[in-house]
């Protein structure tokens, strides 16, 4: 008896751990790309204890006893094993790779007449205008978007690089799974933005407004701008029309009418989708190379809407640097009207080149609160597609001083959607945050993004201030010879409305020095209200000065400068400007300049100038100079182009569905204050890209051109040649400089894309991915005898055009991914002297 005490004492206390309870969640995704892996099975090794995880990847056990491992398995992917400590309650993240046995393809056939898939989707086309949004007036809803950038795939020669060290080191003292394995997805960056959204749908007008943002990691310094193209304006997916436009590109949609031609379908199950019994259909391309979809679309029983889509685009589909495209989309039941998008997710991986690291991007978008068939009445209130009270601390401001919200959270303190997020992130997303929280503070990662911003935006910052462009710091062409420039900006840091541009440009073979300065005042923003003085004095072409190219076009600037000059006929010109530009209304933007020029040409030439009270004309000495005084009137009108606005400057991104229209007036003097005569100047010019389906893009601009004034041939209009092996889209590629001058003209450009049409058919040449592309240009126009009187002792003036200009190209373009090769053939003026009527050009470009 003496002992029964003890023994008692030992078995009480030995019953709680022999009934010990430990509770395990997590998360099963793939190594590769952090993706999550739906419906693993996750188990306790040699027990009986296992669970399944969900649609998300997200598992939760109970476990007796004392387990020492937890393992996850699914079809595809190797078997994993982890450690559990003794503690209660513990996370685990599983990180799968491929491998295990994959099951065989199992055919089953039917014996119906017809696939029962096609009655479904006919019911689908027939229900589809009061199914699709466009059904609604209007519809409003809160947005919420989160963007997660990471690294994949990193070499070992990246791997081994300091700012990945730092990052990895910096995952493991935070104990992020996610990233702190060798071959675990590298986070980079991290955005959320919370907006509410606006759509009219007749006419069609969106407008944006964003509330509230949260940014961690490597992001961009212009922030404002990164903001807006982060919100839902573009990941606005709708696969009710027959194509969708992703990055660009024109995919068929799944539901589309004709949709059998490209896709075969599988009507697999019926299932409950929320309280929607939906059929389940598997679509799959009938040719891979197609910019068609795989996957599964959910159709409702009552009234045949589109419910639920989870697509992936082809591995092998002809599209560049993209290697995984994924589209998930939930839309609202068909009980509470025409479908919007509930919850929307797309997953993104680009890689440059084979055994580079790639970038994966992960877009997650979530709305609710809607409210249908509420249009907004108020005077402008959908001209502006996006409408942002936020604004950007400086770096040296502490968070929430000069914004109304931070961007990272600091001191423990969390932001804005910490608090209120409406979507609950995954364990692996939750490591990524906290790294991503302090990986911005190392000094090797804020390096690499001071060398990131250069190559994208071509300037180097150095305190207050950003050097360059680089790509204007030296050219070689024969007039100027060597020609050294250098250049700078002022920074939001300075001023947020100002913003000063200025250079400094030296030319050894022609010995001058010249130089520039641009001052712009942003007054407004709501109606984007810019005010704008210049001056500058160099060497341009005369070829190029009648040409509409953008005057912040630093690519294009950078090439007109190199090879041979002198054929484009220099001139040495003087200009100074003063300009305002402001929206009136939605799309339309009204410029007025009022510039003066002095242009001294520095090649042989005269001219005759006219002479008052109607006597004979007088002829100028060689190398006259001229002095212009011009008001220049410019409206342009984008009915459905977004503008993205950072602090004194705006860019327009996303695709324009609409026609473009320009409209420029000039009235201008020469020598006005000797008496000389007026001139004017008219320019239209429309410009559209336009999906023709299967068939591919074409885009094409139309002009028409009209001076009334007798003016010196080189200030006419002349239409740009091009003597160089290189393709340009701008360009009569078979015609040479000054062949044509004219003073009233109409031209017609055609650029068509193909994509993969005819090439993805051919075995062999569809794997390395070719396109091809058709042009054609069109110009007809004339010189008036009284612009040949005053330019009448020029040796350079063309003769008079009696047909058309007509040359027509085809080619391959995406050779290498970069390299477009177009043959032309010159179609009329084909016994011109010193011309070609076939041409082969060569040009890089970069599409995806």
């Amino acid at each position: 008896m003496k002992f029964l005490a003890p023994l008692l004492l030992v078995c009480l206390l030995a019953l709680p751990a022999a009934a010990q309870r430990i509770v395990i969640s997590g998360q099963v995704v793939e190594a590769t790309n952090g993706e999550p892996v739906p419906f693993a099975s996750i188990f306790i090794p040699k027990s009986s204890a296992g669970v399944t995880a969900d649609a998300d990847g997200k598992f939760k056990l109970t476990a007796t006893g004392s387990p020492d491992s937890i393992a996850a398995s699914a079809l595809g992917f190797a078997t994993q094993r982890r450690r559990l400590s003794n503690a209660a309650v513990q996370t685990v993240l599983f990180r799968m790779k491929t491998g295990g046995v994959a099951l065989g393809e199992v055919i089953v056939s039917s014996r119906q007449p017809e696939n029962p898939a096609f009655r479904i989707l006919r019911e689908v086309q027939r229900h589809k205008p009061e199914n699709a949004r466009t059904a609604l007036q209007a519809a409003e809803y809160d947005s919420y978007n989160r963007i997660e950038t990471s690294l994949i795939d990193l070499p070992k020669s990246l791997s081994n690089r300091k700012v990945i060290k730092d990052i990895r080191a910096l995952a493991v003292r935070q104990g992020a799974a996610a990233a702190a394995d060798v071959d675990a997805p590298l986070p980079v960056f991290a955005s959320e933005v919370g907006s509410r959204v606006y759509q009219r749908n007749s006419p069609l007008r969106r407008r944006e407004d964003l509330l509230h943002k949260q940014m961690r990691g490597v992001g961009p310094r212009e922030g404002s701008v990164l903001s807006q193209m982060l919100g839902s304006n573009f990941q606005n997916f709708d696969f009710y029309p027959n194509w969708q436009n992703v990055l660009g590109k024109d995919f068929i949609s799944p539901i589309a009418e004709g949709g059998r031609v490209t896709y075969d379908y599988e009507l697999q199950d019926s299932v409950f989708v929320g309280k929607d019994w939906c059929y389940k259909i598997a679509v799959t391309p009938k040719r891979s190379h197609d910019l068609a979809f795989k996957g599964t679309i959910w159709i409702t029983q009552e009234g045949y809407a589109l419910r639920r889509a989870d697509l992936v685009a082809s591995p092998e589909a002809n599209i560049n640097f993209v290697n995984d495209l994924r589209i998930y989309q939930d839309l609202t039941s068909p009980a509470d009207g025409a479908g919007l998008p509930t919850r929307t997710k797309m997953v993104l991986s680009v890689r440059p080149y084979e055994k580079q690291a790639a970038m994966l991007v992960r877009f997650t978008t979530v709305s609710s609160n809607f409210v249908r068939n509420q249009v907004h009445e108020e005077p402008g209130f959908y001209d502006q597609p996006i409408v942002s009270s936020l604004m950007e601390p400086t770096d040296k401001e502490e968070p929430g001083v000069g914004s109304l919200l931070t961007g990272l959270p600091q001191g423990g303190r969390g932001g804005y959607f910490d608090l209120h997020r409406p979507d609950t992130l995954s364990l692996s997303e939750r490591q990524t945050f906290a790294v991503l929280d302090s990986a911005k503070q190392l000094p090797s990662v804020r390096n690499v993004l001071d060398w990131v911003e250069l190559l994208v935006n071509g300037y180097k910052r150095v305190g207050k201030l950003d050097f360059g462009p680089i790509s204007t710091l030296y050219a070689n062409n024969d007039f100027e010879g060597n020609r050294f420039r250098f250049g700078f900006r002022t920074t939001p840091e300075i001023s947020r409305n100002w913003l000063t541009q200025a250079y400094v440009a030296y030319g050894t073979k022609d010995g001058r020095f010249k130089y520039g300065a641009r001052v712009s005042y942003v007054a407004e923003r709501r109606h984007w209200t810019v005010f704008t003085g210049e001056f500058k004095h160099d060497v341009e072409q005369a070829a190029l000065l009648d040409n509409d190219f953008l005057d912040n076009n630093n690519l294009f600037t950078a090439a007109s400068r190199w090879g041979r000059f002198r054929q484009g006929k220099p001139v040495l010109r003087d200009l100074t400007s003063l300009s305002v530009q402001r929206d009136l209304f939605h799309g339309f933007t009204q410029t007025l300049t009022l510039r003066y020029q002095n242009i001294n040409p520095l090649f042989e030439y005269r001219r005759h100038s006219p002479s008052p009270g109607g006597q004979p004309p007088t002829e100028m000495p060689a190398s006259d100079v001229l002095h212009l005084s011009e008001l220049v009137s410019e409206s342009r009108y984008a009915p459905d182009e977004n503008l993205v606005q950072s602090e004194t400057r705006r860019r327009a991104v996303g695709l324009k569905r609409l026609p473009v229209f320009t409209f420029r007036y000039t009235l201008g003097a020469i020598d006005w204050t000797q008496g000389d005569f007026m001139y004017h100047k008219f320019n239209l010019a429309i410009s559209h890209s336009v999906s023709v389906g299967q068939l591919g893009r074409l885009t094409y601009r139309a002009e028409g051109n009209y001076i009334p004034t007798a003016l010196p041939y080189f200030i006419l209009k002349t239409p740009l040649g091009n003597q160089t092996p290189f393709y340009n889209a701008n360009a009569f590629n078979l015609m040479n400089y000054f062949e044509f001058i004219t003073d009233r003209s109409v031209t017609l450009r055609l650029d068509h894309h193909f994509e993969g049409l005819l090439v993805n058919s051919i075995p062999g040449i569809r794997a390395l991915n070719w396109r091809l592309v058709g042009t054609g240009n069109v110009l007809y126009g004339k010189l008036s005898d009284r612009a040949r009187r005053i330019n009448g002792n020029t040796p350079d003036l063309p003769g008079a055009i009696s047909t058309p200009y007509i040359e027509v190209g085809y080619g391959v373009e995406n050779i290498f991914k970069f390299i477009r090769v177009d043959f032309i053939h010159r179609l009329t003026y084909r016994d011109t002297p010193g011309t070609s009527n076939f041409g082969i050009k060569v040009g890089a470009q970069f599409r995806l």
